[in-house]
């Protein structure tokens, strides 16, 4: 595991450096060590996921017993902590994060989009 280096309170650590941040602050506070915590780092993206669903049906009112609970707004909070908790996993997985994820979005976009 690579060194947290932290920036200071308020900067802007852009992306990669605030998933470090999130990284080093979870592994200093961490409740389970070893395989046991990438596990459940894992884990903790169906609990997002189903936060995300529950957004939309909130936002959506399709409970009937609960009306509209949520906005739109509250549905890309939502995804954004999605995409927090899976790119902090991917970094309990490897330090290399950013790459693995560039070279991964490089093969998304040639199969999706072609080649150049």
């Amino acid at each position: 595991m690579s060194e947290h280096v932290s920036s200071p309170p308020g900067s802007d650590a852009g992306l990669w450096g605030s998933v470090e941040e999130l990284y080093g602050w979870l592994t200093a506070n961490r409740a389970v060590d070893g395989p046991d915590e990438v596990l459940l780092r894992i884990l903790k993206l169906s609990e997002e996921v189903g936060e995300v669903a529950q957004a939309v049906i909130g936002a959506t009112g399709q409970n009937p017993r609960k009306g509209v609970t949520h906005t739109w707004d509250d549905v890309s909070a939502e995804l954004c902590d999605v995409a927090v908790t899976a790119l902090v996993a991917l970094r309990t997985l490897t330090p290399d994060a950013p790459e693995v994820f560039a070279r991964h979005l490089r093969r998304i976009r040639e199969r999706s989009l072609g080649g150049g």
